[in-house]
């Protein structure tokens, strides 16, 4: 947001600039009032003359501001993880690394609306799950199964070390239960 009235500064400067030389090179202005505009800016009026270095102190920032960002060379826009091959790099996205979690949860039976959470860090993923279950079974057993689906399936797919998988059993899901109604 601030790049962007940055912007808009340096190119209304700019505009008023090229306006002004325009109508000098034109002929626009007499001689005269051009050599009263230079004495106003060297000196008779302090006013003036500050408001002129002011604005010339803004745009030379402004511009030394977009010089900056655009040598400045940008990181990746999005986050990955890094692996480096005899072949090559590989880069995997942590959005790829969150679906392959989830695809792998959603094998366990008795689990809805899943949700997943990869963080990358220097003992391998952590990856989070926030699951719906169904309330019949045991919910230890059925994160441990997640936990075991998820860590296996993620290593192998994508040979990076997982360090934990956590499982947030977030609620039970109402079951679909058929209600007879009685006709009298």
């Amino acid at each position: 947001m601030l790049d962007r009235l940055l912007l808009l500064l340096l190119s209304l400067a700019l505009l008023v600039a090229s306006i002004w030389i325009i109508v000098l090179a034109g002929g626009g202005l007499a001689a005269a009032e051009l050599h009263r505009f230079i004495d106003n800016m060297t000196g008779r009026s302090a006013e003036i003359q500050a408001g002129t270095i002011g604005a010339a102190i803004i745009v030379l920032l402004v511009s030394l501001r977009f010089i900056v960002v655009s040598i400045r060379r940008s990181g990746p826009s999005i986050p990955s993880i890094n692996q480096r091959t005899e072949f090559g790099d590989i880069r995997i996205s942590v959005e790829t690394v969150e679906n392959l979690a989830l695809k792998a949860a959603a094998k366990t039976r008795g689990v809805k609306d899943l949700k997943a959470r990869v963080r990358v860090t220097e003992a391998g993923l952590e990856i989070m799950i926030k699951a719906f279950v169904e309330g019949e079974g045991s919910i230890p057993a059925l994160s441990e199964d997640i936990q075991r689906t998820v860590s296996a399936q993620v290593e192998e797919a994508t040979g990076i070390p997982v360090a934990e998988v956590s499982v947030f059993i977030a609620n039970v899901t109402q079951t679909a239960t058929s209600f007879k109604s009685r006709v009298e």
